[in-house]
């Protein structure tokens, strides 16, 4: 039987003396599935992070954390950020180099990782703020891509990200891309994006499709005033035929010889026009 993490009956800052050393302890293999898996960390309710500065942006925003594993050389290098984490993790482990480079998803890791409650970001169209700024994003595949956008999100001051398919949000990649951005803001997921653009639209919200195309309305032209989503899509495929009928076309102005900029880019110059 695969091990199964005990939430119940911990104490805050309990610290295991026990040394893990081994690359094959069940906690060890645990930590790693919920980092690989898309679907473990779903069926299990919780996610892997990674990093000190990371770790202590999750334990100051208030997410619960059931375990910290840390080395030696981490407890002193970053004793600041950990210091933060200990105080509101249930369960403390010291782990060894060795074990550190199995749990590590960098390459050089820095010996600080996290099992976490997942947040609660389920579709709640009443977290929606019908006068608010937010960016929606169909079908992004790329965590690297999903993360920024909500970093710079964060960072300008929208009020939250749609998600609706795509890459996982608990992806470490993801995590990191994000920089903390994730515990704080607003995301809402969906399974039905069109429904939701639809219930918005007939809200009074503007409802905007990022697309390639030099006929669509140019976005520094498009009425931002009042509440706003603009919709960013998938690399490859763009936005859905699903979504853009309930959506009103706005593009990038673009010269030379490109046909259309990375996901990132393109939602960052969306959330800059919206709060502008």
């Amino acid at each position: 039987m695969f091990f199964k993490l005990n939430v119940t009956g911990l104490k805050k800052g309990e610290i295991v003396t026990e040394k893990i050393t081994s690359k094959n302890n069940d906690r060890v293999k645990f930590a790693v599935k919920l980092r690989d898996k898309d679907n473990f960390r779903k069926s299990q309710g919780l996610f892997f992070i990674e990093g000190a500065r990371l770790c202590a942006d999750a334990a100051l925003s208030g997410v619960q954390i059931y375990e910290l594993y840390v080395t030696e050389k981490a407890m002193t290098k970053y004793s600041e950020y950990i210091s933060c984490v200990e105080k509101v993790s249930a369960r403390c482990f010291c782990v060894s180099e060795e074990v550190a480079e199995k749990l590590g998803d960098t390459k050089n890791p820095q010996g600080v990782f996290c099992i976490c409650k997942m947040l609660d970001k389920k579709t709640n169209i009443g977290k929606i703020k019908y006068n608010g700024k937010y960016i929606a994003l169909d079908n992004v595949s790329n965590p690297s891509n999903f993360g920024a956008v909500v970093r710079t999100a964060e960072a300008v001051g929208l009020n939250g990200v749609i998600v609706s398919g795509g890459c996982d949000i608990y992806n470490p990649k993801s995590q990191r891309a994000a920089m903390g951005s994730l515990f704080r803001l607003d995301v809402v997921q969906t399974d039905d994006l069109p429904l939701l653009l639809s219930s918005l639209s007939e809200n009074g919200m503007k409802i905007y499709a990022g697309v390639p195309d030099s006929g669509a309305t140019k976005i520094t032209d498009a009425d931002m005033s009042g509440g706003v989503v603009t919709v960013i899509g998938n690399e490859g495929d763009g936005i859905s035929a699903e979504t853009c009928a309930v959506s009103e076309p706005v593009t990038i102005p673009m010269k030379g010889r490109a046909e259309s900029l990375n996901a990132a880019a393109a939602a960052s110059i969306m959330i800059w026009e919206m709060m502008r």
